[in-house]
């Protein structure tokens, strides 16, 4: 069951970095730890992998504006800020683990995207995110994006 169970941290990611997004936009900044904590303990009988999710969330909020700039001329008639929030985090998390997670083929992380994208996006969602994920798909099997810019975190402590 490890393919349903990442498929359920993928579930729980994103939940929590929609929740995230969403309480920025609003000016507040919760803290990350906590929120991190409270929603895999929602779902802590099921969930085995809590690494997995929590890095996943920990990195996707850190690595977004790099990732945003990577996806931007890949989806050149949805500028980053009207892509719906949803399918903007669905996009963000699959190209970092498109780009960080070797380990997990890439067919299976954009088919997961497009699943979650039927799950929680739009009627439209799932088509776009796959089409997006399809060049992100072809740009990274080109070798066009090895060099990937280094994100710049703060020491573990601070509030960002």
């Amino acid at each position: 069951p490890v393919a349903s169970n990442r498929h359920l941290g993928r579930i729980i990611a994103l939940q929590a970095l929609f929740e995230l997004d969403f309480r920025r936009s609003c000016g507040d900044e919760p803290n990350l730890e906590e929120l991190i904590e409270r929603n895999l303990n929602q779902y802590k009988k099921q969930i085995g992998d809590r690494k997995f999710v929590s890095k996943l969330i920990d990195d996707v909020q850190w690595e977004h504006k790099q990732i945003d700039e990577f996806l931007a001329p890949l989806a050149p008639d949805w500028p980053i800020d009207q892509i719906a929030r949803i399918d903007r985090i669905i996009l963000e998390m699959a190209v970092y683990e498109l780009q960080n997670n070797p380990d997990t083929p890439r067919k299976v992380v954009i088919n997961e995207a497009v699943e979650l994208a039927k799950e929680f996006g739009s009627d439209n969602s799932s088509k776009f995110v796959n089409g997006v994920l399809g060049s992100v798909y072809k740009k990274l099997e080109a070798g066009e994006h090895s060099e990937k810019p280094k994100p710049r975190r703060p020491k573990k402590g601070s509030s960002k």
